[in-house]
């Protein structure tokens, strides 16, 4: 599995999502993605407890431990490669994450409008 070229939403080098925990379809800390990616983990997503609630009403329970796949489960703040879908039904919901646009892989452009991840966009948040 070869991934695809790092390049974010921005047209720039893909910068890392997360290391603690450990993120990315490949778990290397960056949402890359590669055709096998049938998911397009693509997203970097900024968890909060509104997200993680709504993705365990919808059958995805981010937040619960699964040891026996090294996942420490997630919490508020935590940042994450996140399904592009997933992000989209999201947003169409209302509940959907901050996100890091310089971390989200092009890719997710594919299934998520630039203009919804904008409206997301931490930086702007955080501005």
């Amino acid at each position: 599995m070869e991934p695809d070229d790092a390049i974010n939403v921005l047209g720039g080098p893909l910068e890392g999502c997360s290391t603690e925990p450990l993120t990315g379809f490949f778990r290397d800390g960056h949402c890359n993605t590669c055709a096998a990616d049938n998911g397009s983990h693509t997203v970097c997503a900024v968890m909060t407890a509104e997200f993680l609630a709504y993705s365990k009403y919808v059958g995805n329970d981010l937040s619960t431990p699964v040891p026996q796949f090294r996942f420490p489960g997630l919490k508020p703040g935590d940042h994450w490669c996140l399904c592009a879908s997933r992000f989209l039904q999201a947003h169409d919901e209302g509940c959907a994450p901050k996100v890091n646009l310089a971390a989200t892989h092009k890719r997710a452009l594919d299934i998520v409008p630039m203009r919804v991840l904008e409206q997301h966009d931490i930086d702007a948040f955080e501005a």
